[in-house]
């Protein structure tokens, strides 16, 4: 599965490792993931997503109903 937020659309960024001597090398910058389930009570069902941290907390504070709402509105989550 990829490693992308269903609800922010966060994926992994590209950047570099610099050492001491300023040695560069490529490297990936990860979304911190959690597969979580919520619970849907104008569907009355249960959506398992894949969310990142970020997303958790706008999840906690605005509702699931309306960050799905603007979720779909952006094309981000086809849940």
């Amino acid at each position: 599965m990829s490693k992308v937020c269903e609800i922010t659309g966060k994926r992994p960024r590209v950047g570099n490792n610099v050492s001491h001597a300023n040695n560069k090398t490529k490297r990936k910058f990860y979304p911190n993931l959690h597969k979580k389930r919520f619970y849907l009570p104008e569907e009355d069902r249960w959506v398992t997503l894949k969310v990142s941290t970020t997303a958790l907390r706008t999840i906690n504070k605005n509702g699931i109903t309306s960050v799905l709402k603007k979720a779909r509105a952006n094309g981000n989550v086809l849940v």
